[in-house]
């Protein structure tokens, strides 16, 4: 029988998010702590006679071109051996749109399942060239742990990467509002936002780290996604309205959303803020590590 390489991607949430104007070359420079939680994708990946990538989901439609076959393309590149066709049967348990890097993730775990199968270990230079080619946050998921996981600070288009140690002391509840954010949807709207001349305050970049380490309740994290995007989709804003009177110490939205969390330093908090909500929301709620 055929061995099934099976891996975890995990998702991601942002801790802070500041975006930048466009530049010149169309992508976005961003300021962000990036850290990695307990809710993961889970890929099986399995040696197929047929040569390229194919890719089996259950759960959502994939377009042909994908994070995964994007990844295995640019792996073939870099390799410099040869690399036998594959089936992945991807496993959704990260929301999809919902702004917590899935599908970078699995772009990153794929790579992992790759070198595991041919027997190498590429570079940082080749790992960042496959993440060049695949997406700007599967930079941050490159350079993660063997296990895929990990904090860093994250700046650039998300290219430049300073890991930092990862709290674990912190719950954090997810409340998926049922709306699909595609990022080129959200960054057109920051856009419309800037121009507007809107301020959206943020953090010092080398601020970002001292902050991260004090108490839920003093981070002065912001991010820019946020108000754009509740003002297109209202729940969001209802949702973050809601979070706050139940006594969240810290709650915003994941990456260019739609996904919004709370933090809190006690299980108990967030297991009572999530029973709140369960009859009328969607939710998960994640230890951080």
């Amino acid at each position: 029988m055929e061995k099934v390489f099976v891996a975890k991607a995990y998702a991601k949430v942002n801790f802070n998010l500041k975006v930048l104007p466009k530049r010149e070359d169309g992508f976005h420079n961003i300021e962000s702590i990036f850290q990695t939680v307990d809710l993961y994708d889970e890929l099986r990946v399995r040696k197929t006679q047929n040569p390229g990538c194919q890719v089996v989901c259950k759960s959502i439609e994939l377009p042909p071109k994908n994070t995964l076959t994007s990844a295995y393309q640019a792996f073939i590149e870099v390799a410099g051996c040869k690399v036998p066709g594959i089936e992945v049967e991807l496993i959704k348990g990260i929301p999809s749109g919902g702004g917590l890097g899935g599908g970078s993730s699995d772009a990153a775990a794929l790579i992992r399942v790759l070198e595991k199968m041919c027997g190498l270990k590429l570079s940082d230079m080749q790992l960042d060239y496959v993440a060049s080619k695949t997406g700007s946050d599967v930079f941050f998921f490159m350079h993660c742990d063997k296990k895929g996981r990990g904090c860093a600070l994250v700046s650039g288009r998300g290219e430049i990467i300073r890991k930092i140690k990862s709290r674990h002391d912190l719950y954090l509840l997810f409340v998926f509002p049922e709306i699909s954010s595609s990022t080129k949807e959200a960054y057109v709207l920051v856009d419309e936002l800037l121009t507007e001349e809107n301020k959206i305050k943020c953090p010092e970049f080398g601020e970002l780290e001292s902050i991260y380490m004090k108490a839920p309740q003093n981070w002065t994290f912001n991010n820019t996604f946020t108000k754009a995007l509740s003002n297109r989709y209202k729940q969001i804003g209802q949702i973050l309205s809601e979070l706050k009177r139940l006594g969240a110490p810290y709650s915003d939205m994941s990456g260019s959303g739609s996904t919004v969390f709370a933090v809190f330093t006690k299980k108990q908090q967030a297991t009572y803020c999530s029973n709140l909500l369960a009859d009328t929301l969607s939710w998960k709620i994640v230890q951080t590590i």
